[in-house]
């Protein structure tokens, strides 16, 4: 297996007076298909998603770095987003809810809500960037910030648990907070990525592949991420040295608390074993608990080594 990006077309032309292309979609209230992730203006990918300043992130939709060409992206539809501090509990954004609506066409980004942020285009696979600005800076102490991604029919759901409707939560830059609701995003429902502005410690989780019966190390085969509050994103094997990235399921900039690594039987193939980083054995597919201790300043890489038997 080599390393591949999805490359898509996209269909809908970009063009940001259309109000036609908010017209929310029917859906089932869950966490969408495929992944997000931070990038810059261009699409490409940042090493350990560390930024000199906050307006060079740019947030890219699809399947994500390292996938295969089979690989879902987002569901189609239009999507709301938000910035807040690792915990969820520190709204970072500053600008309406309305203002921060993308749509997912074939699975990638593309066309921007009319409003403040800027643009950018994925060389990629011929997505639309979104810039993350305007936010605040982030309380964290080590510079992390979390963004967020739900489809808004479900932001619907989320802002009616503080007695709203789609459109008054869209109107506000912040709904309220409650335990399981982040400023009207549920957690289950959610897509979410790290990234660190300035700090250069990286606190990471890698999974490798290896082949049960050869050792060969392979690229493209995913893991299903689970932050500290639920939220989830698929990460996949892949090569890229420049990054300091060798073959890893690569999930960067990670907050304290626990975190749930899924490893699952994919295409083509079936997990076998895979190695705890405490030295222990689960036979066939299964879930890893990570947990990343307070107060880590020294660079932290957590190893997850899976064995996989080949169709």
């Amino acid at each position: 297996m080599v390393r591949t990006r999805l490359v898509r077309s996209v269909v809908a032309a970009l063009s940001l007076g259309v109000l036609s292309l908010w017209a929310a979609p029917a859906a089932l209230a869950h966490a969408p298909s495929g992944a997000i992730f931070t990038t810059v203006i261009d699409g490409t990918e940042v090493n350990f998603n560390q930024y000199p300043s906050k307006d060079a992130v740019y947030l890219d939709g699809g399947p994500g770095p390292g996938a295969p060409q089979t690989a879902a992206g987002l569901d189609d539809g239009v999507y709301v987003f938000q910035v807040t501090d690792p915990s969820g509990k520190t709204l970072l954004s500053t600008d309406t809810a309305a203002n921060r609506r993308f749509t997912v066409t074939d699975g990638v980004i593309s066309t921007v809500a009319p409003g403040t942020h800027a643009f950018g285009h994925d060389v990629d696979h011929d997505a639309t960037t979104v810039q993350l600005m305007p936010y605040k800076d982030t309380p964290n102490n080590g510079g992390v910030y979390k963004v967020w991604v739900v489809r808004e029919v479900d932001f619907a759901l989320g802002v009616a648990e503080f007695g709203l409707t789609l459109e008054q939560g869209l109107a506000k830059v912040d709904v309220g907070l409650k335990a399981n609701n982040k400023h009207g995003f549920i957690p289950s429902h959610c897509k979410t990525d790290n990234f660190k502005v300035r700090k250069n410690v990286p606190i990471e989780i890698d999974t490798r592949f290896y082949d049960s019966l050869t050792g060969e190390i392979l690229d493209g085969l995913s893991v299903t991420w689970t932050d500290t509050l639920g939220c989830s994103n698929d990460k996949h094997s892949y090569w890229a040295p420049e990054l300091k990235v060798y073959h890893e399921a690569h999930v960067e900039s990670c907050e304290t608390g626990t975190h749930t690594i899924t490893i699952n039987d994919g295409p083509g193939y079936s997990v076998s074993k895979i190695h705890l980083p405490d030295g222990s054995v689960i036979n066939g597919a299964g879930q890893v608990q990570v947990n990343i201790p307070q107060n880590q300043n020294k660079e932290l890489t957590i190893w997850i080594d899976v064995e996989v038997d080949l169709d």
